[in-house]
C-alpha cells in the first residue's frame, strides 16, 4: 500500500513539473533603467507622475506617494502596493504607448470596503487581491477596454478581468488567468 501512495505522489509531482515546464514564460518586456508612471484617480481627481524605480532600486518616497494615491478612497486607509503591480502597470503602459495618465478606478480596498462591495456584486471576490495591494482596476485614455485587455493578456503577468459594461480592466499579480 505504501508503494501505491509513493507512486501517486511521484506521479502528482511529475504532473506538476510538466505543467510548470509547459507554462509560457512571462511576456513582460525588459524594463528600462528608470521606470515611471503617470496616474489619475477617477474618484478623487488626484494625479501623479513620477519615477518609482531608479539606480537599480525602487524609490521609497515614490512608492509612498503611489500608496497614498491608490488608497481606499472610501475609508482613507493606505496600504503598500506591491511593486510588481507597478512594474506590470508600467509594462502595460509601454505596450499600449500611453501618453496620458492611466485612470485608476480602484486600487487598494480595505477588507471592510471589499466586504460591502462583495455583498453588492457577485463580480467582487470576497478574497480580492485589491485587499493586499496586488490588484488594480484601470482605464487607459485613448485605448478601448478591449485593447487594454488584449495587451494585459499578452503580458502574462497575472490576472486580467474584462468589464466592458463598466469600461475598465482589472489587472493583478496573482496567478495568470482571465475572466
Amino acid at each position: 500500500m505504501t508503494v501505491g501512495l509513493g507512486r501517486r505522489r511521484l506521479l502528482a509531482a511529475a504532473a506538476g513539473v510538466a505543467c510548470l515546464a509547459a507554462a509560457p514564460a512571462l511576456a513582460v518586456p525588459r524594463m528600462p533603467q528608470r521606470r515611471a508612471l503617470a496616474l489619475s484617480h477617477r474618484h478623487t481627481g488626484e494625479r501623479l507622475a513620477l519615477v518609482y524605480w531608479a539606480d537599480g532600486r525602487y524609490v521609497p518616497g515614490a512608492l509612498r506617494r503611489i500608496d497614498w494615491l491608490l488608497r481606499d478612497y472610501r475609508t482613507g486607509e493606505v496600504h503598500p502596493i506591491d511593486p510588481r503591480l507597478l512594474d506590470l502597470l508600467a509594462a502595460l503602459g509601454a505596450r499600449l504607448g500611453v501618453g496620458a495618465p492611466i485612470e485608476i478606478v480602484s486600487g487598494y480596498r480595505s477588507p471592510a470596503t471589499n466586504a460591502i462591495l462583495a455583498r453588492e456584486s457577485e463580480a467582487v471576490a470576497t478574497n480580492s487581491l485589491h485587499m493586499s495591494g496586488r490588484a488594480i482596476d484601470i482605464r487607459v485614455p485613448g485605448r478601448s477596454t478591449w485593447a487594454v485587455r488584449q495587451a494585459a493578456l499578452a503580458l502574462r503577468g497575472g490576472g486580467v478581468g474584462y468589464y466592458p459594461r463598466s469600461e475598465f480592466v482589472h489587472i493583478d499579480v496573482g496567478s495568470v488567468r482571465h475572466w
